[in-house]
């Protein structure tokens, strides 16, 4: 597998969107699920914001994380204090664990980074025992992001480069209506439920909104750090004056959608 994420460091991940990932796994797990002594695989486990949530919500028997990027694993066995809990690197589109190995196979705003998603939601099936559980949750990038849109049609009403990126970042495999629920259908689940899961993303001042963006996790800083200063200066002068709204600086909340899915491993 190659991955389309761009990893900057687990400290970075952390600041830019691991204060979002932590808000959203309670509610990813109210809508997947999740019984004591459960084995659980998750798919993608980052440096821990759900990982760590699933002992915390059941008695789980055992719980499997892997992630591609070595730097995100190493962060989170730093702090894993929990036996139960196994973490390693691995790849979503082959997955080297047994057929019918777990109860529940659980994913996080990961499947629209994986270059093949289609096959991942097939090996989490394939891991999952029959009567089992798998779910998947991703951003909808395109229609619930806010903050995100306003940095990108922002920069690219300015500079003609971005339009590109901007596309490519809001509009990525499972991300659209119906896409995600779609792949669990083609690859056989059944009792498929299909839901929005929403967080607020607060932020106490526009540095709190501008700094992890640019120096932290992912395409934004990637591009903002390929351009000359002038153009930097021009873009963050427009997406403060986007964020302000003509109002003195401080708090601001945007609400932030993501799909979520799950399916049931058919018993025959």
């Amino acid at each position: 597998m190659t991955s389309k994420f761009v990893a900057r460091g687990a400290d970075k991940y952390d600041n830019y969107m691991g204060r979002w990932s932590r808000r959203l796994a309670p509610l990813f797990l109210d809508f997947s699920g999740l019984a004591a002594g459960e084995r659980v695989l998750e798919v993608g486990c980052g440096t821990g914001s759900l990982t760590f949530a699933l002992p915390a919500r059941a008695d789980v028997a055992a719980v499997e994380a892997i992630d591609y990027e070595e730097q995100f694993v190493v962060a989170a066995r730093e702090r894993n204090a929990d036996p139960r809990i196994n973490i390693r690197q691995g790849d979503a589109c082959d997955l080297q664990f047994a057929t019918d190995a777990f109860d529940r196979a659980l994913s996080m705003l990961v499947l629209h980074f994986v270059s093949n998603p289609e096959r991942a939601v097939t090996e989490m099936r394939r891991v999952v025992r029959p009567g089992g559980v798998a779910a998947a949750t991703v951003w909808d990038n395109f229609g619930g992001m806010p903050s995100v849109r306003m940095f990108w049609d922002t920069a690219a009403a300015i500079e003609p480069s971005a339009v590109d990126r901007r596309d490519a970042t809001l509009i990525r495999p499972m991300t659209l209506p119906g896409e995600l629920r779609g792949a669990f259908a083609k690859i056989g689940f059944l009792d498929i439920t299909e839901t929005i899961l929403t967080i607020r993303m607060d932020f106490a001042n526009f540095d709190d909104f501008w700094t992890p963006m640019i120096t932290g996790q992912g395409t934004h800083a990637e591009f903002m750090a390929s351009l000359p200063e002038p153009t930097r200066q021009r873009i963050e002068i427009a997406v403060r004056a986007s964020y302000l709204c003509s109002r003195p600086d401080g708090p601001r909340s945007f609400a932030s959608v993501a799909w979520a899915v799950r399916g049931k491993v058919p018993t025959e």
